[in-house]
């Protein structure tokens, strides 16, 4: 596959996944504001900022409607939900031939819908409760994926999707644990109890994880379980395990088809992390240093994603021949 193909479907499948995240995180914290006092206001939000990666420009100043308008809708942020479907729509118009009708017409629907003026023109304050917005994005986000899945060839295009999209998803879950520490795993025998519940369960449901939690370890939210299963957790969509678990396979999978043989550093960096979460126990991980392990994995994240680049996409003519 052309690098500058792999790359456009790469970033296309990241800024999606960038997109939901930070759209679901939005939607959770605005439906928390019916419970909540002015000082747990200010720590909900400024710990939602840590959880997107503390983006350049954008703080915290006291309006969760004008923070909601920031994130969504200003493109100085290139983190903010506009730009991330901008540039996914930017890098699937690259490789328009490469991806199906259906997935082009999902995902140019998902960008006529959030670049409408008068969404923009509208006053945070004065506008609809800005969760229906949300949850429309949301559900397109959601069209997008899964037609994705099922109307393109699962070959090795669709594995890039798949590899763009999971590690993503596992740097984006790793900071939301990384913001929730001080409040949680810091203090790892303390019951939550009255306004508190609803602070684990808001991260449980910024994972879209409380029904698959409560599955498990029924409605009894405790620190190392949570913990546990959005860590650990190999069946769940959004744990970091499953993240990595399917980040290695669809390298494996590209491997495979690309007949690289330089793909050794890769699978090392790869096989080392997804050995990490499949063989610790959230007991010897709360033990130690939260933070350090969390902020690890996204060192990790970091290194494969530049070894990837290395690879497949600005690698020299030099070393594409030899491998």
């Amino acid at each position: 596959m052309l690098s500058r193909v792999a790359d456009s479907l790469y970033w296309m499948s990241r800024y999606i996944e960038r997109a939901e995240h930070t759209t679901r995180l939005l939607d959770v914290n605005l439906n928390l504001m019916l419970d909540e006092s002015a000082h747990s206001a200010d720590r909900r939000w400024q710990r939602m900022l840590h959880a997107l990666g503390n983006p350049k420009s954008v703080a915290w100043a006291g309006d969760p409607y004008a923070l909601t308008q920031q994130l969504i809708f200003d493109t100085s942020n290139k983190a903010s939900i506009l730009s991330c479907i901008i540039s996914a729509r930017e890098n699937s118009r690259h490789v328009r031939e490469q991806i199906s009708t259906e997935q082009w017409h999902r995902i140019n629907s998902l960008f006529l819908q959030v670049t409408r003026p008068e969404l923009q023109l509208a006053a945070p304050a004065d506008s609809e409760q800005p969760t229906e917005f949300l949850q429309q994005v949301m559900e397109g986000v959601h069209q997008f994926q899964g037609v994705t899945d099922s109307t393109m060839s699962h070959g090795e295009g669709w594995h890039f999707i798949q590899v763009g999209r999971y590690i993503e998803r596992a740097t984006a879950t790793a900071l939301l644990l990384e913001a929730y520490h001080a409040d949680l795993w810091s203090q790892p025998e303390r019951i939550p109890e009255g306004n508190e519940y609803l602070e684990w369960m808001g991260l449980l449901r910024s994972a879209t994880a409380f029904e698959a939690y409560c599955k498990v370890y029924t409605a009894d939210l405790t620190p190392d379980r949570i913990f546990e299963f959005l860590l650990l957790d190999a069946e769940f969509p959004h744990s970091l395990r499953f993240a990595i678990d399917n980040l290695q396979h669809a390298l494996e999978s590209i491997e495979g088809e690309s007949g690289r043989s330089r793909a050794e550093p890769l699978r090392r960096l790869a096989g080392r992390l997804q050995a990490m979460l499949s063989y610790s126990s959230v007991d010897e991980i709360l033990t130690g240093d939260v933070v350090a392990y969390l902020r690890g994995i996204q060192i990790e994240c970091r290194a494969i994603h530049e070894a990837i680049y290395n690879l497949y996409i600005d690698y020299s003519v030099q070393a594409a021949l030899a491998g």
